[in-house]
């Protein structure tokens, strides 16, 4: 390559650069969509909502939650995927989305690695094994008798084919070596209505989702997915102390469409951070059995590289496919 031609191509680059600087240093100029790739009412919701506003006023603009549900939150994913890598686009990712439906659909459109530059981990939420009063178990262990007894009779709701409610109870069924069939619905909102009508008999699914019905009543808790019991319900168990080693919690995080000006992804990531931060955001979240996730985006995607085989063995052993 010649002097000139070098100098051109060394122009092209920093004029490229500028531009891009000079793009991100205008960022944001508009609203700014959070989509949420499930249907109000679950956890992706309540996260969405708690850092909208908040978000949006440390940014200047209006920053406005767009519900896109179906296929297991795929519909959703797919589309921030294929947005302009502008800094306009977010979604909050979870285990389903981002570590399990990789494993359940064997044509996903998009890479859970490579299409989304991950912004910020939010946070943890336990999961909590509910059934409705009808059912006559109050102990895990007596559900796993119970359900042993009756193979293929009981039905568990969950939010979609690879929601959070349907992996985590594919893993109690391989774990209890029980045989209980998933009833597939368009979200958690109405997975939950139909648990608490009796139309379904349990479910696994976030305790922000759940707590309260639990709290009133309505639905019996039988044990919760972390490894040890929880700060906001004490009294119930830990299904680890029936089955050791049982873990099924959900995260969350921010993610946006891969290659996003990195000068942007800072400013998010920073300022995410600063609202997940906030007294409010956290009693609020705190109150629903939420703990704060700090890691830093490197760290976040690491841990989702790793989920992906962990979950694809769940999802091999109890066969679950999209088609459930």
């Amino acid at each position: 390559m010649n002097r000139r031609s070098l100098l051109i191509r060394s122009g092209a680059f920093a004029a490229a650069l500028s531009s891009r600087r000079a793009f991100a240093q205008a960022w944001p100029s508009r609203n700014i969509t959070l989509v949420v790739p499930f249907p109000p009412g679950g956890t992706n919701d309540i996260f969405a909502r708690a850092l909208a506003d908040k978000l949006g006023a440390a940014l200047g603009v209006a920053v406005i939650i767009d519900n896109r549900g179906g296929a297991g939150g795929t519909i959703g994913s797919t589309a921030v995927a294929r947005a302009a890598p502008d800094g306009y686009t977010l979604m909050t990712g979870h285990i389903g989305t981002l570590g399990v439906n990789p494993s359940l659909y064997p044509h996903l459109p998009y890479d859970t690695l490579t299409s989304f530059d991950y912004v910020a981990a939010l946070g943890w939420v336990p999961n909590l094994l509910v059934v409705n009063p009808a059912l006559p178990v109050r102990t895990v262990q007596e559900l796993i008798d119970y359900a042993r007894a009756r193979p293929g009779k009981l039905n568990y709701s969950t939010a979609g084919s690879g929601s959070a409610a349907d992996i985590a109870m594919a893993a109690f069924n391989v774990a209890a070596k029980t045989q209980m069939v998933p009833v597939p619905y368009r979200g958690t909102a109405p997975a939950v209505t139909d648990l608490l009508a009796g139309q379904v008999q349990l479910t696994i699914t976030g305790a922000t989702a759940v707590l309260q019905h639990v709290q009133a009543g309505t639905l019996r808790a039988l044990g919760v997915t972390t490894l040890k019991r929880i700060h906001v319900a004490p009294d119930i168990p830990a299904i680890a102390e029936t089955l050791p080693g049982f873990e099924a919690s959900q995260w969350y995080g921010i993610v946006t469409p891969a290659h996003t000006p990195a000068p942007i992804l800072k400013r998010l990531a920073e300022e995410i951070h600063r609202v997940m931060h906030m007294a409010d955001v956290m009693e609020r979240l705190e109150t629903e059995g939420v703990e704060l996730w700090d890691v830093s985006p490197s760290e976040f995607r690491d841990h989702v590289a790793r989920e992906i085989p962990r979950w694809k063995a769940v999802v091999e052993a109890a066969k679950i496919n999209a088609a459930q």
